[in-house]
């Protein structure tokens, strides 16, 4: 079934953000993390397998977060304890921030694997965009957990959603000159603004 760009617009953001949303809204109706938790397992499957079943494949960005929401959520749920799902965007950008580094450092460019097709840069500038995204990664997991273990837990579930988001979204705005000059250098069109992988 072909879907229109508005309709498929609005099925990848449910499949992106789906599970981190539903953890948003149990929150503010529980005031419990835990509980909220409950909503997180459920969203994030419930976005895979929208995704499976209107898209007919799931986007491995989204697949990442969801199966590690899946992990960190049920740990959460099995052990009763809030600091599994805290611990989540740190894990998981640690783990980004480091294979996009390590790449770089083994000459294996991850990013430009991941976005080659719909993004034409040059080699160094694809080295770059790597290494700015690695180390933006690792910032957020630094980031995140000094919010979750200095500030109140309404503080932190805020910054986990949506400031993580428009966090990513305004770094991705950053990085927008740098691949447009590096484009419009073959002569292509502006690009598309790679995806932010929700953590």
């Amino acid at each position: 079934m072909a879907l229109d760009r508005k309709t498929q617009k609005i099925v990848r953001g449910v499949v992106d953000y789906g599970g981190v949303f539903a953890f948003l809204v149990g929150y503010l109706i529980h005031r419990d993390l835990v509980q909220a938790t409950w909503w997180l397992v459920a969203g994030s499957a419930a976005a895979l397998l929208l995704g499976l079943v209107v898209e007919r494949r799931i986007a491995w960005i989204p697949l990442v977060g969801g199966v590690a929401a899946l992990i960190f959520g049920g740990l959460t749920l099995i052990f009763h304890d809030a600091v599994f799902v805290k611990i989540k965007p740190t894990v998981i950008n640690l783990l980004l921030g480091g294979l996009l580094l390590g790449g770089v450092a083994l000459k294996k460019n991850l990013l430009k694997a991941l976005l080659g097709e719909s993004l034409h840069l040059a080699d160094d500038a694809w080295k770059t965009l790597a290494v700015r995204f690695g180390l933006y990664y690792l910032a957020t997991a630094v980031l995140n957990e000094i919010v979750w273990r200095t500030q109140p837990e309404p503080l932190w579930v805020a910054f986990r959603f949506p400031g993580l988001q428009i966090m990513s979204v305004l770094f991705v705005l950053t990085q927008l000159p740098f691949m447009m000059k590096h484009m419009k250098e073959k002569g292509e069109a502006p690009p598309v603004p790679p995806p932010a992988i929700e953590p």
